[in-house]
């Protein structure tokens, strides 16, 4: 079979596509992906066929701002260039998969008259019971229906897309939409990557939908040397470890929340581990105190089951490597659908309620690492949770998704 991948954003986005298409490679079929070109090299290491996206900006965005607003501009900006690119692709393979922030990508497979199968890393498909995953409001509200707040985020994407679609689909001989909020889930077969046990589905979608588990990428490279010197720091004492991160997002007081959390573990007791992401967290405090900071790539699935509680932007990738582990975490959202994964860990009893960043102080700050660490009932759930997803082979389910559509 011919399938053609296609996915933007950072490494959460991009990492399970590689090892999706890799396992579908190996199974026989002929692959082609498109990927940002910031994740070229990935693409080359792992031998994939690939194809960069002409029109993807995700470094010169993330330089600038990490909010919602410059994320939809960003996403309108490329929308209209997905049509002339993507559609001679997919005209010589069998089927689309793509992840939900393509807007065109329903209307290219309509076009070309080829499956779709749409990917979401949270429930991003229109409900009654669950709000919208990329509003900072996860939780429903007795006031505010989910299916409010499903309509205005449906016009908010049609604002900023339906005029581009439709002047597209028109040129194309295509009968125009009138709402891509609705259209793109019930043309497509929408495929959760995210683990039923950590996340949530609603009872009223009335979408063709399944759920597999998240995508795991074990097989990426890593430094050697640097992971047996965090062995090393971490195997020391036995003093418990705090692991933070804000993987490719930014923080605006982020050399002040991480020195606060440096003299935190100092007091406390703890050791202390910051994996610097794209933006280099942490290197501010190089020299001032004893902690590791992790400036080099290791996969999460080897340095989260060293750590004893987890601090992290709550991207579903990172969520998810934490709840796999089985380790307590706590999230300090700042964007799309962070809060909503935020509230799940809550939720779930795996870890403290997320942090307001904005305006926590450094007391509510110390509260919270201390009661990451040493609440016993977050150990239990978060060990119990972690058995669930480990059984669970989101790759796989994927895969057997994807072939049986082809053999429709």
């Amino acid at each position: 079979m011919k399938i053609f991948l296609i996915t933007r954003g950072s490494q959460g986005d991009v990492y399970p596509y590689l090892v999706v298409a890799d396992t579908l490679i190996k199974a026989g079929h002929t692959v082609t992906l498109s990927l940002p070109q910031v994740f070229e090299k990935e693409a080359i290491t792992f031998g994939i066929p690939y194809v960069l996206q002409n029109y993807d900006d995700i470094t010169a965005l993330l330089e600038t701002t990490t909010n919602n607003r410059e994320l939809l501009t960003w996403m309108q900006r490329v929308t209209e260039q997905q049509f002339n690119e993507f559609i001679p692709i997919l005209e010589n393979h069998e089927v689309l998969v793509a992840s939900n922030t393509e807007f065109a990508a329903p209307s290219i497979a309509e076009y070309c008259r080829k499956p779709f199968i749409r990917t979401a890393y949270a429930p991003l498909i229109p409900g009654r019971t669950i709000p919208p995953p990329v509003m900072p409001w996860p939780k429903p509200h007795p006031l505010i229906r989910p299916a409010f707040l499903w309509s205005m985020l449906n016009l908010g994407v049609n604002v900023l897309t339906l005029g581009i679609i439709n002047r597209n689909r028109k040129a194309r001989g295509m009968v125009p939409i009138k709402d891509q909020g609705e259209y793109a889930p019930a043309y497509a077969d929408n495929f959760l990557m995210y683990s039923r046990f950590l996340g949530s589905t609603d009872p009223t979608w009335k979408y063709k939908w399944s759920i597999g588990g998240y995508c795991f990428n074990d097989i990426l490279p890593y430094n050697e040397q640097v992971y047996k010197k965090l062995l090393a720091f971490i195997r020391k004492d036995d003093k418990p470890a705090l692991f933070f991160t804000l993987g490719s997002c930014k923080m605006k007081k982020k050399d002040l929340f991480c020195a606060w959390l440096l003299d935190i573990c100092h007091r406390q007791g703890y050791k202390f581990i910051i994996g610097a992401g794209w933006w280099k967290t942490g290197e501010s405090l190089a020299g001032k105190g004893d902690f590791f900071l992790l400036d080099s790539f290791i996969p999460h699935n080897l340095v989260f089951p060293l750590c004893d509680g987890i601090m992290h932007h709550g991207g579903s990738g990172t969520t998810h490597s934490a709840g796999r582990a089985g380790k307590p975490q706590v999230v300090a959202p700042m964007l799309i659908d962070q809060h909503y994964w935020g509230q799940q860990v809550r939720e779930l009893g795996i870890g403290p309620d997320y942090i307001r960043v904005s305006r926590i102080t450094k007391e509510h700050l110390e509260h919270t690492v201390v009661d990451l660490l040493s609440n016993p009932a977050y150990k239990q759930n978060a060990a119990a949770l972690g058995e669930k997803i480990r059984s669970e082979n989101g790759v796989q389910a994927l895969c057997n998704h994807i072939e049986g559509i082809t053999l429709k």
